[in-house]
Formats: structure tokens, C-alpha cells, sequence
């Protein structure tokens, strides 16, 4: 799916000279604004993944009796069935 133009804002803000510094090791004076555009999206990908995740484990903690119990009594189907043949 093609995307339509895109909307920009421009945005006054104010950076520590030493992220400057970094932003310009790897970007070109004109390009900052893409860089820094990146670096946000990852980061809030990364934050919202870690997320997710603290999610999840917290999940199967709080249910981990419950899924035991579970497997306890559903283990008996794994094992196969020995008809009795009568004589």
C-alpha cells in the first residue's frame, strides 16, 4: 500500500550538545530531522516490545498453577489407549 504525502510538524526543541554531537556523526546538517525520526521510532518500538513482554511473563506467572494443573490432567490423553481384549 503507497503512502500519501506526508505530514510534518515543526518542532522547537532543545538537545544536549553532546547529542547533537552524535546526531551529527551520522547525519548530514540537512538530515537530522530524518535521524532523529528514526531514533524516536526504534525507541518507542523497542519501549512498546519490552512492554509486551513484562506483559506477558507477568501473565503466565499469574497463571503457571493454573496451566500446572492443566497439564497434569490432560498428560493421561498422551499416553495411548490398551484395549483389554476379552477371551
Amino acid at each position: 500500500m503507497a503512502e500519501g504525502p506526508k505530514a510534518y510538524r515543526r518542532l522547537n526543541i532543545t538537545l544536549p550538545e553532546k547529542t547533537v554531537d552524535l546526531v551529527d556523526q551520522v547525519a548530514s546538517r540537512g538530515d537530522r530531522s530524518r535521524v532523529i525520526a528514526e531514533a524516536i521510532r526504534q525507541y518507542v518500538t523497542k519501549a512498546r516490545r519490552t512492554e509486551l513482554k513484562r506483559r506477558l511473563k507477568e501473565g503466565a506467572v499469574q497463571r503457571a498453577a493454573r496451566d500446572k494443573l492443566l497439564v497434569a490432567e490432560w498428560s493421561d490423553l498422551d499416553r495411548p489407549v490398551r484395549r483389554r481384549v476379552r477371551p
